[in-house]
């Protein structure tokens, strides 16, 4: 697990402009970041190391292509618990933690307990791992399906 991030202060504008420039472009070179904030590398270097400490920046990563990685078919799944008491969802967020199918887990208020965001290949898979993971997790009473026809937008950026 991730240590703790150091207590943060609050962000300025160049801080922002950073953080807008890693959101569109993750692997830009820090010469080519302190370019486009108007900075020195120097400068900016110490900025995205603060960034890190404080807890605004908690990773990089590619973006693939799951249509072309087996994983084509976008499935959300409602969860109802049978009981929603500590133990129950403990145990069904550890299980959770440990499927590569299962992309997102939201526990959620409302008509149910938990969102699930997952992908697999096709229909058929999803048929097989609803059977064979879905409703073995910890305290599942109840789920609805509802498979994705198309991706409107898919996007991880935040709003600086």
């Amino acid at each position: 697990m991730d240590a703790p991030a150091a207590p943060s202060r609050e962000i300025d504008k160049i801080d922002r402009r950073i953080l807008r420039a890693l959101q569109s472009d993750g692997r830009i070179s820090n010469l080519k970041l302190a370019e486009t904030v108007h900075l020195s590398p120097t400068a900016v270097l110490e900025r995205v190391r603060r960034l890190h400490r404080e807890g605004y920046i908690l990773g990089y990563e590619a973006r693939l292509n799951p249509a072309k990685l087996g994983a084509g078919l976008l499935v959300f799944v409602e969860v109802l618990l049978d009981r929603t008491v500590h133990d129950v969802m403990d145990s069904f967020r550890a299980a959770v933690q440990v499927r590569p199918e299962i992309l997102e887990a939201h526990l959620v208020a409302g008509g149910f307990d938990y969102l699930l965001k997952t992908r697999v290949a096709d229909m058929a898979a999803y048929r097989q791992f609803v059977g064979s993971v879905i409703w073995t997790l910890p305290g599942v009473r109840e789920t609805r399906t509802y498979a994705v026809m198309e991706e409107v937008k898919n996007t991880a950026l935040l709003a600086l």
